[in-house]
């Protein structure tokens, strides 16, 4: 059997969950609901569940103005693109950076924690399976770092200095 090549899978997990979070992203422009609003919530007969006062910064964020919404997407589609390769980015010091892409991932699923969609919606269009995929790829990519993994485009360039 082969080795399991930690960053290359990490790779994977990474724009699947990107993809996952920019999905749901889309959807959470429609279906606007501030995920930890049961927290501080008050249960009322007629009205349902109301969030507390001092929740009101995400409320506004996320319910009025889909602000963190759309900077999740922002992040994902940044990391699409940094996965993908976009060709001005490949083979640069930051796209071979596994740190660089662990908080990329770590602010994605900071953010899309946050919202929710509806409850009646299906589960795949959750902001916070997006989040816990990229925390899963942040995992990921920790453990090629601890392996000493390396990627490709970095052992292509060894050697060459700042020689074109």
């Amino acid at each position: 059997m082969g080795k399991l090549v930690w960053h290359e899978y990490a790779r994977l997990v990474t724009i699947s969950a990107s993809c996952y979070t920019v999905w749901a992203s889309i959807w959470a422009f429609v279906y606007r609901k501030f995920f930890w609003d049961f927290v501080n919530g008050t249960l009322r007969n007629p009205g349902g569940l109301q969030p507390a006062k001092q929740d009101a910064i995400f409320i506004t964020l996320i319910v009025k103005a889909p602000v963190i919404p759309i900077f999740s997407m922002l992040i994902g589609f940044c990391i699409i693109a940094f996965e993908y390769p976009v060709p001005w980015i490949k083979g640069t010091s930051i796209h071979r950076s596994f740190i660089v892409r662990i908080v990329a991932l770590l602010v994605q699923a900071i953010l899309a924690i946050l919202w929710y969609q509806a409850p009646l919606m299906d589960a795949r269009l959750q902001g916070t399976n997006g989040a816990i995929w990229s925390l899963a790829a942040a995992f990921c990519w920790g453990r090629a770092i601890l392996l000493g993994e390396v990627m490709k485009e970095a052992k292509d360039n060894k050697g060459r200095g700042g020689k074109a």
